[in-house]
């Protein structure tokens, strides 16, 4: 599937604006609630923080041939290339990594980003490294911005906060998740449920 590469940027970066709005409304009670899964708030927050921490360190590092061209085959790679607990361990980590000012932190790391994306030419689309080697900075963009849009809506309902991410973001966090169905086969019956004709199996995910 294709999408414009100026309205995938724009996604990204208002998806960080979003988040970072976010995080300067938690106050400290907040930090040490349940998050997701083994996380608390904390480790939610910061391993969401990395969306815009890797986006800024890829682009700084060129690849060469690709290994992923489309934005669901990423999310399959990385879930191949993970081990057991790692991800887990790394928000934890990535948690503590955010300092005692926390939304101070996100912020910085926001207009990091931006700086980073605004030196890469529009009509561009550069190989970067990342964690599954070299990815096509536009299959690559989506998949920051479904991690801000999905993890900033775990964490507003951990919080108790009621905010979602501004109609473009969701959209284009819509579009990532059905190129996630399309990469593992799923798109027959997330169409049947989403047109009331079946429910999803329990615990159905895109995500692999």
């Amino acid at each position: 599937m294709t999408r414009d590469p100026a309205a995938a940027r724009a996604a990204l970066l208002d998806a960080g604006a979003w988040f970072a709005e976010l995080v300067e409304e938690l106050r400290p009670h907040h930090w040490t609630r349940p998050g997701l899964g083994t996380w608390d708030v904390r480790a939610l927050v910061g391993h969401t923080h990395r969306a815009l921490l890797t986006l800024a360190d890829y682009l700084a590092v060129p690849a060469g041939e690709p290994v992923c061209t489309r934005t669901g085959q990423y999310y399959v790679l990385a879930a191949a290339a993970a081990a057991p607990g790692a991800v887990a361990a790394r928000g934890v980590a990535a948690g503590q990594e955010l300092g005692r000012h926390p939304a101070a932190t996100v912020r910085a790391s926001l207009e990091r980003a931006r700086e980073a994306l605004a030196r890469v030419p529009a009509d561009e689309d550069p190989v970067i490294r990342t964690v599954v080697g070299g990815t096509r900075l536009s299959a690559y963009l989506p998949t920051r911005t479904f991690e801000l849009a999905v993890h900033g809506l775990d964490v507003a309902a951990a919080c108790g906060l009621d905010r979602r991410p501004p109609d473009a973001v969701l959209a284009d966090a819509g579009h990532t998740a059905v190129e996630l169905a399309a990469e593992r086969g799923h798109v027959p019956e997330m169409l049947l449920a989403l047109t009331g004709r079946q429910a999803l199996p329990p615990g159905f995910s895109v995500l692999p």
